[in-house]
Formats: structure tokens, sequence, C-alpha cells
């Protein structure tokens, strides 16, 4: 342990802290544990990019720049490809629940990991250093990216901050995110966007409800239209692409016996990477028409890239046909800056963000060999 005087936002300045130390030469799964062992829920990730920053520097083969909570590490070999390795630091809040298995600090049972991030995404952040700390000479030129923030709402996103001020160490021909993938190619993502439809009636007390326009009944037209709606697969570049699109909230009323006179239903579309932000909001206007519509958040997809010949290489690397990428996922960022971009990393996305949370050290090690594989060929 090393002992450092901080005032980043993780800990308040002038403040004396241990530092955890990270061994990037472990046994990869037990660096995944180390990992979650440092406590990071988003806007809590200052003692993890402190220790990551700290074991990056030690190796003399690499670059290391710092950026609030996120660090950037760099070959510099003149290769001929430059690929980005990204993963984010941070998680969601621990669980609440007694008993939990998926919390800090973590723990094992027959060769499996539990622990708050295990499979969002430490496993991939381990493999992330791993690889940093053991190629010195990669066949390629690489580029490590490790940001804080990417549990949370898309202004706060470290990677977004990266893009805004070392838009220049983002350079690169491809780029992997690790989050977790059963250790299968994800190409792509789905594009996400959040509406609110929204009725308006008249304010009445509720034993003279003629008197009044009820609003949260108008809002049952919204919900039928939702509830009846078939949602499409699309294919793009050969990956089928499943939209959903439901109300996932709903709010209106004042009083227990007042007729309410507003109420507004929340909407989320995921759409598929052929369209755009404005497509997909045009798309449920057009089913909502009549009522009144609000975009209030939005995403654009990524369409796969995998014709790019780095993307091609990856693929038969990794052995398994690529599968589409249903959630959001910062490849689209990735994507808005001209760069084909995948999701692998080890994990069963299912898992994530649950009481249960938990990666065997298999599949991180089995990750941890293909990057490795691709990246020495």
């Amino acid at each position: 342990m090393t002992r450092r005087e901080r005032g980043g936002t993780g800990y308040p300045r002038g403040v004396t802290i241990s530092l955890p130390r990270l061994d990037l030469h472990v046994d990869v799964a037990e660096l995944a544990a180390a990992l979650i062992d440092i406590e990071s829920v988003s806007g809590h990730e200052t003692v993890l990019a402190d220790a990551v920053e700290t074991a990056l520097r030690s190796l003399g083969h690499l670059t290391v720049l710092r950026d609030g909570d996120a660090v950037i590490a760099r070959t510099s070999l003149g290769r001929a490809e430059r690929v980005i390795l990204a993963g984010h630091l941070d998680t969601v809040p621990l669980p609440t629940a007694p008993h939990a298995r998926g919390t800090v600090p973590s723990s094992w049972q027959d060769g499996t990991l539990y622990g708050r991030g295990a499979t969002d995404m430490k496993g991939g952040v381990a493999v992330q250093l791993a690889l940093a700390a053991a190629l010195a000479r990669p066949t390629r030129d690489v580029t490590y990216v490790f940001y804080d923030h990417e549990e949370v709402e898309a202004s706060l996103s470290g990677l977004g901050r990266l893009v805004r001020n070392h838009p220049e160490q983002l350079q690169g021909d491809f780029a992997i995110l690790l989050e977790p993938t059963d250790g299968t190619v994800e190409g792509g993502c789905n594009g996400t966007i959040r509406l609110e439809a929204s009725t308006v009636g008249k304010a009445a007390h509720s034993a003279r409800a003629w008197m009044g326009q009820n609003a949260i009944h108008a809002a049952a037209e919204i919900l039928v239209r939702l509830r009846d709606h078939e949602p499409a697969t699309v294919t793009v570049d050969g990956l089928d692409y499943r939209e959903s699109l439901n109300a996932v909230k709903i709010r209106g009323g004042t009083a227990g016996n007042v007729i309410p006179d507003h109420a507004v239903v929340e909407i989320n579309y995921r759409f598929a990477p052929d369209k755009t932000p404005d497509d997909a909001e045009a798309y449920v206007r057009e089913l909502l028409e009549g009522f009144a519509v609000v975009r209030t958040d939005a995403a654009a997809g990524a369409r796969p890239g995998l014709e790019h010949p780095a993307a091609a290489d990856f693929i038969r690397a990794v052995g398994a046909a690529p599968k589409p990428k249903y959630g959001w996922t910062d490849v689209a960022r990735f994507s808005e800056l001209g760069i084909p971009a995948v999701n692998f990393g080890p994990g069963d996305a299912l898992l994530a963000h649950t009481d249960n949370e938990h990666v065997s050290a298999d599949a991180i090690r089995t990750c941890l060999a293909a990057l490795r594989t691709w990246l020495t060929s």
C-alpha cells in the first residue's frame, strides 16, 4: 500500500488515504477480484482510477494520460494499425438485499467470482490491464481506455469527456468495448430514445367527476397503442437487431379527491442502428398521432462495422459467429468518431446489476487468451 494526498472527485482535498496497489501480473481472474474489492460506484471512481493509473505508469512501454477519473495508456510502436480496448471503471450501487453476493468485497465459489461489477465490467477491465502489462510489443498499436461515469446519465460520461478534451488520444482503426458478451463478438448496438406522451384534462372534485375530464383515463389510448405495437427485427449489415417500444413510467394526478387534469406516459424506444434518433422520434410520433409527444433523451446506435479488416481478423481469432447488441453501449461513441467498434467481454450480460452478479474465472481467462492471440498474431 502507498499513501498519497489528493483533491480528486472521490475524496476531499487534503485527506491522506491508503492507495491499493494492483499487481497486473497475477492471474487475470484474481486481478478482476482485486478490482471488485476497490468499490467504485459511479461518482466514486477516484481510488480505483488512482490504482489503475499508478499500475500503468510503472510500465515503461506505455504513455499514460489522466483526465479526471479516466485513464488512457498507449503504445507507440509505429504499427500500421491502431486498435482501442475500452472499459468503464464504475459500477451501479451496491445491492441492499441481505446476503446478496454481488457486492463488495468479492468472493469465490467453485471457480466463480462474485461481486459488484464482476460481469459489468471488472472482468473486462482486468483483461485490459493484463494485456497492457504483458504485451510490450503487440503487432498492432493499442490504446487502452479506462473511464468513469458510464452507469449514469450520458452527460456525465467519462468517455464523452475524453472525446471532448482529448480527441487525438482516441484515434484508431478499430475499437473493442469489453462489455460482457459471454465471449461472443456483438456488433454495433441499438439506439435508445426516451419520450413523454401527455394528455390534458380538466380538474374537478371527484364527487362531481362529470364536471371534469380525466387525463389519466385519456392516457389509456396511449397504453393501448403501445401494447398492440409489434416490434420490428431489422437486419443491418448481416445482423438482426430486435427493437422494443414500451411505456416505462406513468404519472399524473394531484390528490385522492381530484379528477386529474394532466397525465404523462414515459416511453423508451430501443431502435435498430439503421435509424437516427430523429427517425426514431418520427416513428413514435406517427404511432401516437393525436397526442403531445416530447423527446427527453436520445443516443444513436452503431452499425456493426464487421466489414473492416481488423474486425474480420478479430472475429476469426474468437472463432464464433458475431451477434447483434440489443442494448446501447459506448460502441456508439466510437461509431460517431468514425471508428468501427464491437462489444466483446467475459460474463453474461443478463447478470449485470443483479444481486447475484458473477463471472467464471475461465470466462475471463478465455477472453484474455483470444485478445492476446489476436494482438500477437
